[in-house]
């Protein structure tokens, strides 16, 4: 074709612009038919009910292979780098900081402490954008399986700790590493001793297969849930940020689940009827206290026929005061219909605890005496548990989709694939759920592990911000590290659905900072998040709120339209963060250790 539009131009028989024309038409067509060799996703947002994928093929591996190239072409104007003047956070909890904890005019101003009030959340307005400093000295973490016996005393360096409990074994401080010798206030023989006789005395539980999901309260260093891992329990340890300095910390950097909460006035940011077990081991909750909301408040999130391991002093000591707190928790366990199946003492180790179990009918509500406390009224009691107050009520027991009574979930492993209890009763619920399960199975196989720039051996604390039904997490289960599945608080409910899958999550709203201290993730993961999030807050904020909880050297993986990914980049670059851009879908982010020179206080 060239050769003969060469001859027609020497015999001037067409124009030579003619022939430009023509030779910048054909380019094009070239042009095109490639870009169309590449398969790309049609979008579909995750925030919605459907949570359907099966309109989207799934992306061959070697064209990822093949793509993975910045795209610095487009620029929204409203993002530009230079608009960006990073400035360093400056204060005396700086290094630490967690915006909605430590909001010290919010906490000062406060009526009240008596129910922990200065201990739950109280977000500034507007949030900072100061980007959090290292600690001296801080390093990449030491990796898992080690880090659950011991990590780098300069990424968390407090010796609070150390000192408080030297003669409970919960911490020591050895050179340049905080040793974790699997000790702690109830565990005198050793946390791995205490969970063997826990299973001894309760043939029931079955670790690992009857009981999957623990809630942990006040719970140290976290060495319970730590070491029940051994055995496929996930543990949700969670403690007040108080004068136990750096507790969740400490779990978070050894990569064990944890979060920042407290049973106070509100309540916990956990669905109805969630967990197969609660454990307290000497967790400083007055469980009667305040007319016995904060027993409800577990009574709310236990699932039926769950279990509450109390291990305190109250279980087998004398004096008068534990006395006391013994006969009102006999009172209050019997008016909310908990029976006690097991209380024992372990003479080895000199401690006691009872096992309580929650009904799984209704019918023990019924017969009581006296209707107090009451059973909720369900019309009138919000779904959400965000910045809601706690009950002063029974929360009805669930019934099976036809209405039999609640039956527990298949054990595990099986219950992570089975049809979860609460699914939707809309006839193609079922379908839908399957498919986004085979979505994600095949999207993290094919593309995710090892078609994106992600060194996947250094992941172990994962965070999926908007999880959907949990497709994500079930397709890594097999990797060795957790995640934090989130469910926002303006998209469907899922999280009961996480809950009986085996998983363990949270509800947030993105808009407020997360509790959790700086430098506690190693990935960060997003499907379709953004675009209904910055129609209510500054995408800016949310990325110095990912930046916040990013370990140097951690990864943000995000899924979205080509206009968000090319707003966030020119964030993350004003960050010097590196990023990639694959498929015109997906971007990959890796946080450095670059911090401003500016300083803000705070």
């Amino acid at each position: 074709m060239a050769i003969a539009m060469q001859n027609l131009f020497k015999e001037r028989k067409i124009p030579f612009l003619f022939i430009f024309f023509l030779l910048l038409i054909f380019i094009t067509f070239i042009f095109i038919s490639n870009s169309q060799k590449s398969p790309i996703y049609l979008v579909t947002d995750i925030a919605q009910p459907q949570f359907n994928h099966s309109i989207n093929p799934t992306p061959s591996l070697q064209n990822f292979k093949n793509d993975n190239v910045l795209s610095n072409n487009t620029k929204n104007d409203e993002f530009e780098t230079d608009n960006f003047d990073w400035k360093l956070c400056e204060g005396s909890v700086a290094v630490d900081y967690i915006p909605c904890l430590d909001n010290l005019e919010a906490i000062k101003a406060l009526k009240s402490r008596r129910h922990m009030e200065h201990r739950e959340r109280h977000c500034p307005k507007p949030s900072p954008k100061c980007l959090i400093p290292l600690p001296d000295g801080y390093k990449l973490p030491v990796p898992w399986p080690k880090s659950r016996d011991m990590i780098w005393y300069n990424n968390v360096p407090h010796p609070k700790l150390v000192e408080y409990k030297k003669d409970q074994n919960w911490v020591v401080k050895t050179g340049e590493y905080l040793v974790f010798p699997g000790g702690g206030t109830q565990f005198k023989d050793g946390v791995t001793n205490y969970i063997e006789s826990i299973e001894k005395t309760l043939p029931e539980i079955e670790w690992g297969k009857h009981i999957r999901v623990i809630l942990d309260v006040g719970c140290g260093v976290a060495s319970f849930g730590g070491y029940l891992l051994d055995k496929n329990v996930i543990t949700m340890s969670f403690a007040p940020k108080d004068e136990h300095e750096a507790q969740i910390q400490f779990a978070l950097e050894r990569g064990i689940p944890a979060t920042l909460s407290v049973i106070g006035t509100q309540k916990l940011a956990f669905p109805d009827n969630a967990y197969d077990m609660i454990h307290c081991a000497r967790c400083r909750v007055h469980w009667d206290g305040d007319g016995g909301k904060p027993l409800m408040e577990l009574n709310r999130i236990l699932r039926p026929g769950g279990f509450f391991v109390w291990s305190a002093t109250p279980v087998y000591r004398d004096d008068e005061r534990d006395k006391k707190v013994w006969k009102a928790m006999v009172s209050l366990t019997e008016a909310i219909c908990w029976k006690v199946v097991k209380k024992t003492f372990f003479d080895s180790a000199g401690v006691g605890l009872v096992i309580y179990q929650k009904p799984v009918t209704s019918s023990c509500y019924d017969n009581r005496k006296e209707n107090n406390p009451p059973l909720c009224d369900q019309n009138n009691r919000p779904n959400s548990s965000w910045y809601a107050p706690l009950d002063n009520c029974l929360v009805p027991l669930p019934t099976s989709s036809i209405g039999n009574t609640y039956e527990w979930p298949a054990p595990w492993p099986q219950r992570l694939n089975n049809k979860p209890q609460r699914l939707s009763l809309k006839t193609d619920a079922e379908e839908v759920f399957d498919e986004d399960t085979k979505h994600w199975a095949a999207l993290v196989s094919d593309v995710y592990i090892g078609g994106l720039a992600i060194n996947w051996s250094s992941v172990r604390n994962v965070m999926d911000m908007n999880t959907g039904y949990g497709g994500f997490a079930s397709a890594i289960i097999d990797r060795p590290l957790w995640v934090m599945n989130v469910v926002p608080i303006t998209g469907p409910d899922t999280l009961s659905i996480i809950f009986d899958r085996g998983l363990i999550g949270m509800y947030h709203d993105w808009c407020e900072s997360f509790n959790t201290y700086p430098r506690t993730y190693d990935l960060l993961h997003s499907s379709f998040l953004f675009g209904n999030l910055t129609q209510r807050c500054d995408l800016a904020e949310v990325v110095v709120e990912m930046d916040r909880i990013l370990r140097p050297g951690g990864f943000l993986l995000v899924q979205d339209t080509m206009q968000m990914l090319n707003k966030l980049s020119s964030i993350l670059r004003s960050l010097h963060w590196s990023v990639t851009l694959h498929q015109e879908q997906f971007l990959v982010g890796k946080k450095g250790f670059w911090r401003p020179n500016k300083k803000v206080r705070i």
